[in-house]
């Protein structure tokens, strides 16, 4: 008995070791996870890109802004010239937060309470409870200061805080965690089905043999291609139509844009994630190690593109990593189109890398399954 359960384990480890992708991808894909959630992952949202609008121009104006500055929850990146400029780049998310200074700030600092209005992008509750957290004790800390300020020998003394903070969250108001995580799962659906289905398709037309049947079938390549292509773009389009009806219907997550622009755009992406499965189609040889290696495609993806947790809040590493994920510029146009209502010529900045990196892609995926073919 011992002899046959040693010569079972010794078959078991022979073969594990002949399958060398198996075995890399076992060993590697616990390691990924581990570094990713130990690196990247930070709740601790710092640096959040902020927009000015000064109206004022004084020298208090100055020192409050200073403040923001110096706290590292604020990145002061943009100064714009009009509430319109400014509502623009909220909109497009090229700032989280804006701050807007009134002509008459420092005359009514001097006599009563200095009102500032702070905007926030609460479309990511995480972030926007930071800012909010942030600016709340920076207001705090610059009325305490103006409190306790001698003039001539006299302390200065008010009946409500020098300095107003009128805070507004926009878009998330309540701060809901479903309305941002729930659009978001959208595309992390589209992407695991489109790279999955994908490849999973083609790996079991090969294991069982039916690739070659079709190969020299009169079928041409493109159309052989085209029909494993359009019944995973129809799937992922339904599960699509699901998702928002749940997020309406059940989260109650307001839908105020254009669908059909969403679906439109949608289609860009999966047309980067479907030459993704073709490659992994053509690297794998078994189910399994395709799975496997669509797995390791879509960790990083889920961890690193902002759909769990804000890019602002991981390091400077992990956010140029988030750069090159697909995933990431795909959240910003689902969640700009259901969440904020916006449109196309606020969205283009994150359409052009995912067209880019779809014609990159799939061209490389077709070449690579029209040489496998041959």
């Amino acid at each position: 008995m011992a002899s046959r359960l040693y010569g079972m384990i010794a078959k078991e480890f022979l073969q594990l070791w002949r399958d060398k992708l198996a075995l890399t991808l076992a060993l590697f894909v616990p390691v990924a996870m581990l570094f990713i959630f130990g690196w990247a992952i930070n709740t601790d949202v710092k640096h959040v890109p902020t927009a000015v609008f000064d109206q004022s121009g004084s020298v208090e104006a100055r020192t409050l802004l200073e403040a923001f500055g110096n706290s590292q929850y604020f990145d002061l990146r943009h100064w714009v010239r009009s509430s319109r400029e400014l509502t623009r780049m909220i909109d497009d998310g090229t700032a989280k937060v804006g701050i807007v200074i009134p002509p008459d700030f420092a005359r009514r600092l001097s006599r009563r309470a200095g009102e500032i209005q702070v905007i926030v992008d609460a479309s990511d509750p995480m972030v926007a409870t930071s800012a909010l957290n942030a600016a709340t004790s920076l207001a705090a800390e610059r009325s305490l200061q103006l409190l306790t300020r001698t003039v001539e020998g006299t302390v200065l003394q008010r009946d409500v805080p020098p300095v107003d903070f009128r805070v507004r969250a926009w878009y998330n108001p309540d701060l809901v965690s479903a309305i941002f995580i729930v659009p978001g799962l959208i595309g992390a659906l589209l992407m695991q089905t489109t790279i999955t289905a994908m490849a999973v398709s083609v790996v079991r037309e090969r294991e069982r043999g039916t690739l070659e049947a079709l190969i020299v079938s009169p079928i041409r390549r493109w159309e052989l291609l085209l029909g494993k292509i359009i019944p995973n773009l129809l799937v992922a389009y339904g599960q699509m139509t699901m998702a928002l009806l749940v997020a309406r219907l059940i989260f109650d997550v307001p839908i105020r844009g254009s669908l059909v622009l969403l679906y439109a755009l949608s289609l860009v992406f999966m047309w980067g994630t479907l030459g993704i499965g073709i490659l992994v189609s053509a690297s794998a040889r078994t189910v399994p190690q395709a799975m496997q290696l669509a797995f390791l495609t879509f960790l990083p993806s889920i961890y690193l593109s902002g759909l769990l947790f804000p890019i602002e809040g991981m390091p400077f590493g992990a956010q140029y990593l988030a750069a090159v994920i697909p995933l990431t510029y795909y959240l910003r146009v689902v969640r700009g189109i259901v969440l904020k209502g916006v449109g196309l010529e606020y969205l283009w900045p994150n359409l052009l890398p995912l067209t880019v990196f779809g014609a990159v892609v799939f061209t490389l995926a077709v070449l690579r399954f029209r040489k496998q073919l041959d």
